[in-house]
């Protein structure tokens, strides 16, 4: 995600064809955002409620919470206030768990979320929201799910926990015979007390409510729901896990970094990346979490290259192992894990960290790109990923191929220039860019569709895009951005981080500035420094 460098960007735009009020932004973006990294470097945020954890939670204390009535009736006052969001699947959730009628589990509804997942992981997405309104209490009506939605090879461990947590719970609803000893096991397995297991709250609760009628497990349910709880937030909602610190930290770090923000703060960030690094080389979104991912991974390779390779060569080291230690036979990254499916988004982002090293992965780079132009669709755009933002992936695979190569081969020249095409067809006339055609303009897509336009020739779109950027920072001193969630988890529901939001637009105006003629990022300073800066400037010569 980092910025290209000089001679990889067309020639620099003035200053002037910008918004005036640019250099005015990214200050306050990036004065925010510094104040946002803590004493020991880490980059930290709470990840807000959300309706399908609250429904959870709220269906688990009816069932099991005798002790948790507080709880349970703030649950159903954040269901209350939140079940009117526009979005027809969390309306539909909210009124199931709050008893709004025996509601049928939706053939339309479970064929439109399979749509905007991965096709590779369909069928399992779809038993998955079947067993959520299950749990919920709508007629269960049917039982579409196969032997392919319970299959376990080849997932990595918070998936197949998931599966056998999902087949649990459908299998009961069935009167099917219980789970076998191994399967109880490996649920059994991730219940210990004042710990989410790998820091995922919905793969917890999900667990919860596939051992609460299974003998002798009453116990370890009522524990678990207890560690639930201590999550709640003041809303009364639920999150999705209990925090994201390490990916908000690598994000983070990678746009202090493109705005010039002091290395003392940022080595602070680079110090702590390597204090959270797995031993076998991987990052993983929170600290809390074993299972290192591809998407962390690349960003802190990125973030500590471009701090000092050589002061942090040990640890880029051991990523890049980690990280080729995933590669798929087709040339591909995966999300999570060697032998499962190479996505387009991950091998994007591995393309860029790999390209840190000159030449010295060239092969492994072409065949990825490769992979990647082959993954692209009709429309320019890519298979649905870890954002709801179609623009997500197109800015890291629009990256990548420019990291790489000064003039790509033609797939990888013809792949750009489709990401290019769509891109400039999808600017709405706010000069935003909207999560999917259709959707209105939000500041992170629309970060997402100014580092794409950075790249490009003509500056007009980059400044309108800039311009709408800029409306959305807050007006009080914290200076930090509105705008939707885009993330995903598990997929196809976003998630709410807001710092997030800050650092992908910083990020993007910091892809601007190499731009900009000339070259300057805009590093606030103290006011005590500014005042002495103009009490020793030199006099205009006579």
């Amino acid at each position: 995600m980092r910025p290209l460098a000089p001679e990889q960007l067309p020639t620099g735009w003035p200053a002037s064809l910008l918004p005036a009020e640019l250099p005015a932004g990214q200050s306050r973006l990036l004065t925010g955002l510094l104040n946002r990294v803590g004493v020991d470097g880490a980059v930290r945020d709470a990840c807000r409620s959300r309706i399908l954890e609250s429904a959870l939670t709220l269906a688990l204390v009816i069932r099991h919470g005798q002790p948790h009535q507080g709880a349970r009736f703030r649950i159903m006052r954040y269901l209350e206030r939140h079940r009117h969001t526009g979005n027809p699947l969390e309306a539909a959730l909210a009124d199931t768990a709050l008893g709004r009628g025996n509601v049928p589990v939706r053939h339309e509804m479970l064929a439109e979320m399979t749509a905007q997942v991965p096709e590779f992981a369909g069928v399992r997405k779809r038993a998955l929201l079947h067993a959520v309104f299950i749990i919920l209490g709508a007629d269960p009506a049917y039982d579409t799910s196969g032997p392919d939605a319970f299959a376990v090879d080849a997932l990595h461990p918070w998936a197949a926990v998931q599966v056998t947590a999902v087949k649990a719970v459908l299998g009961q609803a069935a009167g099917k015979a219980p789970l076998g000893a191994g399967d109880l096991a490996l649920l059994a397995s991730t219940q210990r007390r004042g710990i989410v297991w790998e820091g995922n709250l919905f793969v917890h609760l999900l667990v919860l409510h596939a051992l609460a009628d299974v003998p002798g497990m009453q116990a370890t349910v009522d524990e678990g729901l207890g560690t639930a709880l201590m999550y709640q937030r003041d809303d009364g909602g639920m999150p999705f896990v209990t925090d994201t610190d390490t990916w908000s930290t690598v994000t983070a770090g990678l746009a202090l970094h493109a705005a010039g923000a002091p290395r003392r703060v940022l080595h602070r960030v680079g110090r702590h990346l390597r204090h959270v690094q797995h031993k076998d080389g991987g990052w993983s979104y929170t600290d809390r979490a074993r299972l290192p991912d591809t998407d962390c991974t690349t960003v802190a390779l990125e973030f500590l290259h471009q701090l000092d390779p050589y002061a942090y060569r040990d640890p880029i080291r051991r990523g890049l192992d980690a990280l080729l230690a995933v590669r798929g036979a087709d040339g591909g990254f995966p999300t999570y894990g060697a032998g499962t499916p190479s996505e387009a988004c991950m091998t994007a982002a591995a393309v860029n960290a790999l390209s840190t090293q000159g030449r010295l992965h060239h092969g492994i780079i072409q065949s990825a790109l490769h992979f990647l132009a082959g993954s692209q669709l009709p429309d320019g755009s890519f298979p649905p990923g870890w954002s709801s933002s179609r623009l997500h992936t197109l800015f890291r695979a629009h990256l990548a191929a420019n990291h790489s190569f000064r003039t790509p081969p033609s797939p990888i020249r013809d792949m750009n220039e489709r990401i290019l095409s769509l891109v400039l067809a999808a600017q709405r006339a706010d000069g935003g860019f909207g999560q999917q055609e259709g959707s209105p303009s939000d500041a992170i897509s629309t970060s997402y569709g100014l580092i794409i336009l950075t790249g490009q020739g003509a500056p007009a779109p980059a400044a309108r895009a800039t311009r709408y950027l800029l409306a959305q920072l807050h007006h009080d001193s914290g200076g930090g951005i509105t705008s939707p969630p885009d993330i995903l988890g598990p997929r196809p529901f976003p998630y709410h981080v807001p710092v997030l939001a800050d650092a992908f637009a910083l990020l993007a105006l910091g892809h601007l500035s190499r731009r900009i003629r000339p070259c300057r990022a805009a590093v606030p300073r103290p006011p005590a420094q500014r005042l002495a800066t103009r009490r020793h400037r030199p006099s205009p010569a006579p």
